[in-house]
């Protein structure tokens, strides 16, 4: 499955528009990666448990909208967006939510 941030994909022609596709995903921070990012806030540098489940999220999210997409019968997606909100009463939630469109390719 090819997904990509432009409208089109080089060398491919899009045949049908199968729809709107989305992935979402919504992880929560333990504790033990709040206590290692204050550290990290505290001493400076980056903050790897943060970045590493950020990045775990993010690909879940895109796996997500791929398959809801291949359920449609699509190709690729194309005109990916990806988005990023903090939730939750104390803002321990992360949701990512990757959306496009859902194309067939010729």
């Amino acid at each position: 499955m090819i997904s990509t941030t432009t409208p089109s994909i080089e060398g491919k022609t899009i045949t049908r528009y199968c729809g709107i596709v989305c992935g979402e995903v919504i992880v929560g921070v333990n504790f033990v990666r709040d206590f290692a990012a204050g550290l990290t806030n505290f001493f400076g540098g980056r903050s790897e448990s943060y970045e590493d489940e950020l990045i775990q999220a993010r690909a879940s999210a895109i796996r997500e909208m791929e398959q809801r997409a291949a359920g449609l019968g699509a190709d690729a997606v194309v005109g990916v967006k990806l988005d990023y909100e903090v939730l939750g009463a104390n803002n321990g939630m992360l949701m990512v939510n990757a959306s496009g469109t859902a194309v067939s390719l010729g």
